[in-house]
């Protein structure tokens, strides 16, 4: 288990993505992947009002409700760490007050639960004054119905405005910080944002960890992959940097007799400020291969190796 700074909640090493519940895995198969989860110790799952709204036949909120109805049956509340987020589902969008208090009513409700742990910004907004939104989330945390706060999408100096204006206005501070970041994409955590996630003492959470999948190595030149990603996946494949990095992969996954997924998990899970790495499953089959991810751990020189192998 990990600590999320300046909190009490001890999470797991790998977080659970839900966008794929009620998307990719009907609430059957997202049940078995949130019992194998659960049943491997894991306890912080990460959801959204808006997953997942862009399905055919969907209107947002089906994520949290598959996640809230698992609760419900397994009797398990107690013991998950929930994240959810509002700014993006259509019909409340933005960071608005009024926006902010209503959607977390709706996600609580579908959730089945009194209290959400993590209560993200999904992006900024940037046409509402910082005092504002933070007021509306100290409105949350005073009720009850919100522990902390965090911010997901933001860059360093809109974080650090926030976090300067909490401590100003002696409002509730963000606590962590979900922004995309993987081996192969690095421009969403640069220099700037680790400093500062880590002088203020946040947890990193990054998403994306999987590069669309393209890091799970079943991605090689001539695969098919069943997978609504494989787009997005197949597209490192003409980096000219990808044969080293699929190399130096699959060496260390030969090595630590484990998957490829697993060691660029376990590389993300090493750099600074971070918590732990979020990836989605849709079968427990897939789970199987990301879960290693949460007690690999890589020498420096395999993680230099990887680092530089993608550089």
């Amino acid at each position: 288990m990990a600590r999320i700074p300046t909190t009490d909640l001890d999470v797991f090493g790998l977080c659970l993505g839900g966008n794929v519940f009620g998307w990719t895995a009907d609430e059957q198969a997202s049940f078995a992947v949130l019992d194998a989860y659960a049943a491997a110790g894991g306890n912080f799952v990460d959801t959204a009002d808006v997953y997942s709204e862009w399905a055919p036949g969907n209107s947002g909120g089906e994520s949290e409700q598959i996640l809230g109805d698992w609760m419900r049956t397994r009797g398990n509340r107690e013991q998950v760490v929930v994240a959810t987020k509002v700014a993006k589902l259509s019909g409340l969008r933005g960071l608005a007050p009024e926006t902010i208090a209503k959607a977390a009513d709706e996600s609580l409700a579908r959730l089945g639960t009194e209290h959400i742990d993590l209560y993200y910004a999904h992006e900024d907004d940037p046409s509402v004054p910082v005092e504002d939104i933070l007021g509306a989330f100290a409105e949350l945390v005073r009720a009850g119905k919100v522990r902390h706060i965090a911010a997901s999408n933001f860059t360093a100096p809109r974080l650090a405005e926030f976090l300067a204006a909490a401590d100003r206005e002696g409002l509730p501070r963000f606590v962590a910080l979900q922004n995309a970041y993987n081996l192969v994409n690095r421009d969403e955590y640069p220099t700037a944002l680790q400093e500062l996630v880590q002088r203020e003492q946040l947890g990193f959470l990054p998403y994306y960890g999987l590069a669309s999948g393209f890091l799970t190595g079943k991605y090689r030149p001539g695969a098919r992959v069943d997978s609504v990603r494989s787009g997005g996946a197949a597209a490192y494949l003409d980096d000219p940097r990808s044969p080293a990095l699929l190399a130096a992969l699959d060496e260390l996954a030969a090595a630590h007799g484990t998957s490829v997924a697993a060691v660029a998990l376990a590389w993300l899970r090493a750099q600074p400020g971070v918590v732990a790495p979020i990836a989605s499953a849709r079968t427990p089959e897939q789970l199987a291969d990301v879960l290693p991810a949460a007690a690999l751990e890589l020498s420096a020189d395999e993680l230099e190796r990887l680092t530089t192998a993608w550089a």
